[in-house]
């Protein structure tokens, strides 16, 4: 227990409310901003007592060397539990989430994750075994996981996968390792790889990291890879090329039968940028179109929490080519008895280095409880469902597409897959208002402001990816909320410049925050 002077150099040591400030003590509804956790502190106040456990006391001398020891206890607040309950039960409520409205994110697959999913996460078999323990006590985990690797692998069109990698840049690490694995068994030494103009921006970061040089080729004006800027970049020393389909325009790349055998021609890989893959489920396989490496994010097709919610996922699943060199150990299925040691077992799933494996990329096996949540997703659809989520994310964009032409510009008017990529460069011209402004005034409306500014290409970009989870009213509410803001912006209003001034937060300097950040809430400003 903290004695009496241990809690006075912790209070004294404790920020205190500004002078002339509320009391922490006082009532705290409606309060314009909430305090920290340390102004809430109250010298002796506990949230938890700790009751005897009949154990002797060891002597601190033995437990903890004196060197090792601090002069003064470690600041910690002193609340109640109704206060700490109180003060991060206020901070949810300044949230947003996928939970309370609609997040369209483009690019990012921002969906409603559902609760089942949570439910079986949480479930003790699964969320309780510990990841050392062998496979004979392990047989449970080794099925889901055997199971999630196969059905990923039919819905992508692909021999076998790797459940490793923690999410998509991880994934794309992985696939360019396995890449440079397969030239280098091939006895080729290869230094670049083609990536578009519109990519992801992890896409040459994850190049460069992977020990290759960045080759861009421009799109075309419809939006898709230039066929004759590729072919003059492809050569034998093109290790692949990166690619996402649909691009990152929500554009299908029509060519990517031609794509796909112009690089094989030269005995470059295709990569596959797994990020839009929500669009084209149960529609298309990435492994008919040519693709050898698909990279998938569980968290945003198969909904599960990402972002501040939880740990991502990033799969890789490759062709039977390079099924040799995934990362390893892996769980594979196997009839009848394997051996562990000295001893055998009847188990039916095992682990399995794979015979030319480029090493584990991840600790363990992977973000376990969220492929949990991506396999009970996928089961819950099955495979019509799966392609019903495609089909409706897919009219849900193109329904903002044509419900907002003639409100912004559309820079590829034609029809688009799940995101449809706006303008807002009429309007900066003509008004002032940039796509910053719209986005920040959209947030006093009650909706999460979409992507902006990428794809770089466009200008002035709003990028809106609606999903399949929203309904009609929703997506009706929205187009209302962007297509009132730019009839206050033509008439003169300049509310868009302030905005948002009715959230917890209001508009911050972007550019200093990011130059002199500040990364706790008593640094030094």
């Amino acid at each position: 227990m903290t004695s009496e002077t241990d809690a006075k150099q912790i209070a004294d040591a404790a920020p205190r409310p500004a002078a002339g400030g509320r009391a922490a003590s006082a009532p705290l509804l409606g309060r314009a901003t909430e305090p920290t956790i340390f102004e809430l502190s109250q010298p002796g106040r506990r949230s938890v007592q700790l009751l005897t456990t009949g154990v002797p006391e060891w002597p601190v001398d033995e437990l903890v060397p004196v060197e090792h020891r601090r002069d003064v206890p470690v600041r910690l607040a002193e609340v109640s539990e109704r206060d700490l309950v109180g003060h991060f039960t206020r901070l949810s409520h300044r949230q947003f989430s996928v939970d309370l409205g609609a997040y369209p994110l483009g690019s990012c697959t921002m969906k409603y994750n559902p609760k089942i999913c949570d439910a079986v996460a949480v479930l003790p078999g699964l969320a309780a075994v510990h990841p050392g323990a062998p496979a004979s006590l392990t047989q449970g985990w080794l099925s889901l996981l055997v199971e999630l690797e196969e059905v990923l692998c039919a819905i992508t069109g692909m021999a076998a996968a790797t459940l490793q990698p923690a999410a998509g840049a991880a994934g794309e690490l992985t696939g360019l390792l396995l890449m440079r694995a397969f030239h280098a068994a091939n006895g080729e030494q290869r230094h670049r790889v083609i990536i578009p103009d519109s990519a992801h921006g992890t896409n040459p970061a994850s190049v460069t990291l992977g020990g290759y040089e960045v080759t861009t080729v421009p799109s075309d004006e419809r939006g898709c890879v230039d066929m004759g800027a590729l072919r003059e970049v492809l050569d034998t020393d093109v290790a692949g090329i990166m690619l996402t389909n649909p691009n990152t325009l929500g554009l299908f790349e029509e060519e990517i039968a031609e794509i796909a055998a112009a690089v094989h021609e030269v005995g470059g890989l295709l990569y596959y940028d797994g990020a839009n893959l929500n669009a084209i489920l149960g529609v298309v396989r990435p492994g008919d179109m040519g693709f050898d490496i698909v990279h998938m994010n569980l968290h945003k097709t198969f909904a599960t929490p990402h972002g501040g919610g939880g740990p991502g996922a990033g799969p890789v699943a490759v062709s039977e080519r390079l099924v040799d060199f995934l990362p390893g150990p892996r769980p594979v299925r196997r009839l009848g008895g394997v051996s562990e040691g000295n001893t055998f077992s009847p188990s039916e799933f095992a682990w399995v280095e794979p015979s030319r494996s480029i090493g584990r990329v991840h600790s363990w096996h992977g973000n376990a409880l969220v492929l949990a949540r991506a396999l009970t997703y996928i089961l819950v659809h099955g495979s019509d469902g799966l392609q019903r989520v495609a089909e409706r994310a897919v009219l849900n964009a193109n329904w903002l597409r044509v419900r907002l032409a003639g409100v912004f510009d559309v820079p590829f008017d034609r029809p688009c897959m799940h995101e449809v990529v706006l303008s807002a460069s009429t309007l900066r011209k003509e008004h002032s208002v940039k796509a910053l402004d719209v986005a920040k005034r959209l947030l006093e409306e009650g909706f999460h402001s979409p992507t902006v500014y990428f794809p770089l290409i466009v200008d002035e970009a709003l990028m809106i990816e609606p999903t399949e989870t929203e309904s009609l009213q929703t997506l009706e509410a929205l187009a209302d909320a962007l297509e009132a803001i730019v009839v206050e912006a033509r008439s003169g209003d300049q509310s868009a410049w302030a905005a948002p001034r009715t959230t917890p937060v209001s508009r911050i300097d972007e550019a200093r925050a990011a130059r002199t950040l500040v990364a706790t809430f008593d640094a030094r400003r």
